[in-house]
């Protein structure tokens, strides 16, 4: 049933973000580049671009409070031309040559043409977003551009202080529990500008925002997890010395960190070490600890969902936020 219920989820994010993709990916085929490395990027970007989960959920706020998502299409593929570009970012500073067996940008073109592409995405999609908030009200469109300066600004400390604690080697949880937070602003802008261009009360607006910090959290420690189940992203994080949180979070006790090392510092890892390592790390009581945090975070989020007026998105977001716990 919970897989039913997680595969329903997916499919109507999909569904919902199918306008808004599409708009931005005929937004940056149509913008000029003459450089012809460049262009194959930007190709071979598009071709494998299937970024649901931002506008799904803008989408999603945006319905919560009564407005009508095909009205605000042109601002829907703005901040998903923007996340595309903290992506493509992301990657350079990772070194992520793969995602999903796919090949990224960094990794089949370099990371001077992935840094210059994430620049052109990064243009775009700010400047998109700029002419969609003056179809706003002057306050709401000021409300807008400032929660976008704000939300994104956050992101980007994220991602430094991460660079900075890969540096010092740091492996205390609480660091990288700091910076999932911040980073967890990405996904509360899309539920803040959802409901803003939505046409939210002041009190439902500051509702979905915070549930979307709360969604922005629970998507990234679950993505946390999930790299613990997959050898290929397991590897590359170990070769990086970029160790998933919860086996952070696991190596704090000391039992638990001889075993988990044992196995990391192998030249090679097996399916079978994944395995052992999975329950290794699932059995740590620093885990089952961080496991019941999400718990609580799940359940304040379906509360704050239970005040969208509308029972069936209601029952989506609530959905939504139990989701995120399937299968750990």
């Amino acid at each position: 049933m919970v897989k039913k219920i997680g595969k329903k989820i997916v499919a109507d994010l999909k569904k919902r973000s199918e306008k808004g993709l599409e708009f931005a990916k005929q937004i940056m085929q149509k913008e000029k580049i003459e450089d012809l490395t460049l262009r194959e990027a930007l190709t071979h970007y598009l071709t494998n671009w299937n970024d649901f989960t931002h506008p799904g959920l803008f989408s999603l706020a945006c319905e919560a409070v009564g407005g009508k998502t095909d009205d605000t299409v042109s601002a829907q593929a703005a901040i998903t031309i923007m996340a595309a570009a903290f992506d493509i970012h992301d990657d350079i500073i990772d070194k992520s040559e793969t995602k999903h067996k796919t090949p990224t940008v960094y990794g089949k073109f370099g990371p001077e043409t992935a840094l210059l592409l994430g620049d052109a995405f990064l243009i775009k999609g700010f400047r998109l977003l700029v002419d969609s908030a003056k179809l706003l009200p002057k306050e709401k469109e000021k409300e807008a551009l400032e929660t976008v300066k704000r939300l994104t600004f956050e992101v980007g400390n994220a991602h430094a202080i991460e660079v900075n604690l890969k540096k010092q080697k740091s492996t205390v949880p609480d660091d990288y529990m700091k910076v999932i937070e911040m980073k967890a602003a990405g996904i509360e802008l899309d539920m803040h500008l959802g409901a803003l261009f939505g046409g939210g009360k002041d009190a439902e607006v500051k509702t979905l925002a915070r549930l979307g910090r709360i969604v922005g959290k629970l998507v990234l420690l679950r993505e946390e997890f999930v790299d613990i189940f997959e050898l290929e992203e397991l590897y590359q994080r170990i070769v990086a010395d970029d160790l998933p949180v919860p086996l952070l979070f696991a190596m704090q006790d000391s039992e638990t960190k001889r075993k988990v090392s044992s196995i990391i510092s192998k030249p090679k890892i097996t399916q079978s070490d994944v395995d052992k390592l999975v329950d290794f790390t699932m059995e740590a009581l620093p885990v089952l600890t961080l496991k019941q945090k999400m718990r609580n975070l799940m359940e304040e989020g379906r509360n704050l969902a239970e005040r969208t007026p509308n029972h069936r998105i209601k029952n989506k977001l609530q959905t939504l936020a139990y989701f995120m716990l399937e299968d750990l």
